[in-house]
């Protein structure tokens, strides 16, 4: 319930800066970013917090949090006082408490499930989120149209997301806490940020997993932005086409999602292959002469997205130490989420100075390069360690010393 009203208010959230700004892309490009912003400034701190604290506490908390600044902006639009200055500060306050609410979230799935099912607890996880981002954005178009469109519509729409932050703390509330993996929570000590950051450092597969992410998430996952400027600009549509696209995209990512749920290991070969289709299925969308065949291709984009995102995200829980997770899951969403607030203003750019194809052609051919360049440098890497190697995208041989460190 609560994904689904998250993606509704994405849907109305955009459309109603589109109200506020003239059509703005680089509008809608600075609230996406603003957003995302905490994420990039606040995760390291977050991923203590979560590593300090139980999770299933902290996430309560989280989601009053992100209820609150839905509740204000909701009020505003529906009594036709929202000005595009609320809409940016708001939803800064939105992001920050997605950041605290993130790593902890991603890191309770493992003291939910047992560590032979945590693969395919991700990629449950993943489908029940696709499955409301199936929902949310056609039912968002729907709902605004119905409310009357234009400001007080997106007002009413977003009014609901408020009301869907219930559903989860009811649900953490009702959980038993002895039926769930809880490890021992980390001491304070001196530099623990740091002692995240020197783990991740030290391993080479951790490095090229962020590195892809950071790519994919920067330049190429802006859907909110580039569906929405494809709707209007490119094929001249409206709130209810444009919240179709969200829904049509999500059929590929939830099949990414449960495809995901049916895999028992993750290697980087398929992180990599993944983030290098996705790039290419993102320029042809760009391509796309009719809002129909663009619809027909934002399946395969969805589908390459989320294959990306489940097998990073597993790859990196599987791969951390239990009194690790938290921090490296913190920098793992700072490094993903966390390029937004760089990337989508720059995207936002390319499409008003270029034409708002070339949001996802440019988006397209930055992400390809930004992975190609650090897979390259992997693959130097792996072989000065492992001539044998050669040609090869393997785990590198140190992982057994840092195993046996842990």
């Amino acid at each position: 319930m609560s994904n689904t009203g998250t993606w509704m208010q994405r849907v109305a959230q955009d459309w109603l800066v589109l109200q506020l700004s003239a059509n703005s892309g680089a509008a809608i490009g600075i609230t996406t970013g603003l957003q995302f912003l905490p994420i990039l400034l606040l995760s390291p701190l977050a991923g203590l917090v979560a590593d300090r604290m139980p999770k299933r506490r902290l996430l309560q908390i989280t989601n009053l949090a992100m209820a609150v600044p839905a509740l204000v902006l909701g009020l505003l639009a529906v009594t036709g006082a929202a000005e595009i200055w609320h809409v940016y500060i708001l939803a800064f306050l939105l992001g920050v408490g997605s950041a605290f609410d993130a790593p902890a979230r991603q890191s309770f799935v493992s003291e939910i499930v047992a560590p032979e099912d945590l693969t395919n607890a991700v990629g449950l996880n993943s489908a029940s989120f696709n499955a409301a981002r199936l929902v949310g954005p056609g039912l968002a178009g729907v709902l605004i149209a119905a409310f009357g469109g234009g400001v007080t519509g997106t007002g009413w729409v977003i009014l609901l997301n408020a009301l869907s932050y219930i559903a989860p703390i009811i649900a953490l509330r009702s959980m038993d806490p002895r039926l769930l993996d809880v490890p021992e929570l980390t001491p304070r000590e001196p530099g623990m940020i740091r002692q995240g950051l020197r783990y991740v450092r030290a391993r080479p597969d951790l490095l090229l997993i962020l590195a892809i992410v950071f790519s994919a998430g920067t330049f190429g996952l802006n859907f909110q932005m580039t569906s929405a400027l494809m709707a209007t600009e490119v094929y001249g549509k409206g709130a209810t086409e444009y919240g179709a696209l969200g829904s049509i995209l999500a059929i590929g990512s939830l099949s990414g999602a449960l495809l995901a749920a049916g895999r028992s290991t993750t290697r980087l070969r398929l992180v990599v292959g993944a983030g290098l289709v996705f790039g290419v299925v993102e320029i042809a969308a760009g391509l796309m002469p009719s809002y129909l065949s663009f619809a027909v291709t934002a399946p395969l984009l969805g589908l390459s997205a989320l294959t990306l995102i489940t097998a990073a995200n597993s790859y990196m829980q599987l791969n951390t130490g239990a009194g690790m997770r938290g921090r490296v899951m913190a920098l793992y969403l700072m490094i993903f989420m966390g390029g937004t607030p760089l990337g989508a203003p720059m995207i936002g750019w390319i499409g008003e100075t270029f034409g708002a194809r070339w949001t996802l052609i440019g988006g397209g051919l930055l992400t390809v390069v930004g992975i190609a360049i650090p897979v390259l440098m992997y693959l130097a890497s792996v072989r000065r360690r492992n001539p044998g190697a050669l040609g090869s995208l393997v785990e590198a041989p140190h992982f057994a010393l840092v195993r046996g460190r842990e």
